[in-house]
């Protein structure tokens, strides 16, 4: 397979090929329409030009006022002709661009959705809002940079300089002798442009992360008076995008008086020196005329052919941010063959499991442990013990470093990872909730489901009660992240959906931990309804809602320390009670249960 080379490592003119390769190519026949369009355009701008000569030339005679009408007629159809081009042009350029924009934002998108958590977890959020959002829109730029510079004022160019060397080649030499001058100068602003630019995406980046935690921190900003510390954050990070911002303003319009200068140079000179052909050698006047008109016309397309390479820099700034999600593998991609997961009883085993989130400092270490079909395991432990991590090593977030994990006898990484995840129904205590109604939360369980199953599923959640209490029921808006609803309903939400899902294993993180003790108690007898049938794995650290499980396993040091039923564990008077007196003092005999 072809893999193309990162974009990390091309040249300006190796990433340009890229981008016309992999998102141009696809759309080459609007391209070329809208290059036909400009190409037409530009050739009716050059005949306009050339046209000054017989009309300066018929007025300077007055003797054939109909050819100068024929000829202001001409002139005319010209410049609609070139109207309609342009518009042409801008339509297909526009459709095209958007186009581009939205697959890169899909493509993005879609490669976001298949990296692992380790990748999502090591970046701000707001760094992927800003790719998406920003940098997505500079392929589109360069692209259009590319096509209208050849297209329209290469061609224009072009098109005027051969009506100047047809008029004058002694002239056309003098006039076009700063072209190199201009191009040396420009040449030593590009590195300044690229630096100032990736700033520049920087500080938008910081940007974003600052507004979003201000927003989704709002209780922890105003309780701590912090309004301004992050004040002082966004007015840094504010300045640090004005700044780049007027050092990339400056190097660009350096260009402007630069052209001005040389522009004004060339065409005194040619006014002196073709006034004094036409006066003293008695040339052709409208000869001249067109001339100089050729030479003012050229001027602005000439300008923007010498700042092409400086546009273009900010452009491939963003690019290279694009590839640099693009180009990294799809760590979750589906690949084709595997298996699909088979539950027939849910047993979940891990053997010998090494994991870290760093490769120098291991969370799990050589933990082996069973949890067994049709029963409740728990996991206990000091915090950083490594207890969310067996959560999310069972749903594949991440990949073990060794070791095994077994659903069934079935490794977990030569199954079918879509099959894995829809056989498993996750409840953290970070809950989270989507835009959008409680129904729709709650659907996302198993999508496409009808009203009759969600309002079972809230019931069974112990949440069909305070959902009929609001005004629009089912059809109340959650708000972000679910802001519109208390910590027990959220939970009880997020349980509804879990029992919707209906998965034979069930994975259980804390979902009580950030409760009072009223809602802990309605949110256990919706977890006792959900637990029945399934294979269910629970982390607690408030072990009163554990004491009755199957199995208790202590997770201390990323290994199993104990493992047993409460009882046992207490009689052995090992970490667990020692664990248990922690939060009960004297009484962890009291706290035994009693069935």
């Amino acid at each position: 397979m072809n893999v193309p080379k990162p974009a990390v490592e091309l040249g300006a003119l190796g990433l340009m090929r890229r981008l016309f390769a992999e998102h141009a190519k696809q759309h080459i026949w609007a391209y070329v329409a809208a290059a036909v369009f400009m190409a037409i355009g530009a050739a009716m701008t050059a005949a306009s030009a050339y046209l000054l000569k017989p009309i300066v030339n018929n007025m300077v005679v007055g003797s054939d006022f109909k050819a100068l009408r024929t000829l202001s007629w001409a002139v005319f159809g010209l410049f609609t002709v070139r109207g309609l081009c342009t518009f042409g042009a801008q339509l297909f350029l526009s459709r095209t661009g958007n186009r581009i924009v939205a697959d890169v934002q899909r493509q993005l998108f879609d490669r976001l959705l298949a990296q692992d958590m380790r990748f999502l977890n090591e970046r701000h959020s707001a760094e992927f809002i800003t790719r998406l959002s920003i940098a997505a829109g500079s392929v589109r730029d360069t692209l259009q940079v590319m096509i209208t510079s050849v297209s329209r004022d290469a061609l224009t160019a072009i098109g005027l300089v051969a009506v100047m060397i047809y008029q004058d080649p002694l002239l056309a030499l003098i006039a076009l002798s700063g072209l190199p001058i201009a191009g040396l100068t420009l040449g030593r602003l590009i590195v300044k442009m690229r630096k100032f630019a990736r700033r520049s995406y920087d500080g938008s980046t910081r940007i974003a992360e600052t507004l979003q935690e201000a927003v989704m921190g709002a209780r922890i900003v105003k309780s701590f008076n912090l309004q301004s510390a992050m004040r002082e954050r966004m007015r840094s990070a504010v300045r640090e995008v004005e700044r780049s911002a007027n050092r990339m303003a400056s190097s660009a319009a350096i260009s402007s008086p630069m052209s001005d200068i040389l522009a004004g140079f060339a065409i005194g000179a040619v006014i002196f020196y073709g006034s004094w052909r036409v006066t003293v050698q008695h040339t052709d006047p409208g000869a001249l005329f067109s001339f100089v008109g050729s030479l003012m016309l050229a001027y602005e397309p000439l300008k923007r052919l010498g700042r092409v390479n400086l546009d273009i820099q900010g452009g491939l700034v963003g690019a290279r941010l694009i590839y640099d999600i693009l180009d990294r593998p799809a760590v979750e991609a589906e690949v084709p063959g595997l298996p699909q997961l088979d539950v027939r009883g849910g047993q979940i085993v891990f053997e010998n499991v090494r994991f870290g989130y760093r490769s120098d400092e291991a969370v799990l270490k050589d933990l082996s442990l069973v949890a067994e079909p049709n029963t409740t395991t728990a996991l206990v432990g000091p915090s950083g013990g490594g207890k969310s991590t067996i959560i999310g090593l069972i749903q594949r977030f991440y990949t073990p470093d060794a070791g095994r994990i077994q659903i069934d006898g079935q490794d977990v990484l030569k199954v079918n990872l879509h099959s894995l995840r829809a056989s498993i129904a996750f409840v953290s205590q970070d809950v989270f909730l989507f835009r959008g109604t409680i129904r729709e939360n709650i659907a996302l369980g198993r999508p496409g489901a009808n009203d009759e199953e969600i309002v079972a599923a809230a019931e069974k959640a112990y949440a069909h009660e305070f959902i009929s209490g609001f005004a629009n029921g089912y059809y109340t808006n959650v708000g972000e992240q679910g802001a519109q609803l208390s910590g027990g309903q959220r939970a009880r939400i997020a349980i509804a959906r879990a029992i919707l899902k209906d998965a034979p294993i069930l994975l259980l993180d804390e979902p009580t931990a950030a409760l009072d003790s009223e809602s802990e108690r309605e949110i256990q007898k919706a977890l006792d309804a959900l637990r029945v049938g399934r294979t269910t794995v629970v982390v607690a650290h408030r072990l009163q809602t554990i004491i009755n499980a199957d199995r208790i396993c202590v997770i201390d040091g990323g290994r199993v320390a104990e493992s047993g039923v409460h009882a046992q564990l207490i009689a052995r008077d090992g970490v667990y009670r020692d664990f248990f007196h922690m939060q009960f003092g004297g009484a962890a005999e009291v706290a035994a249960p009693t069935s």
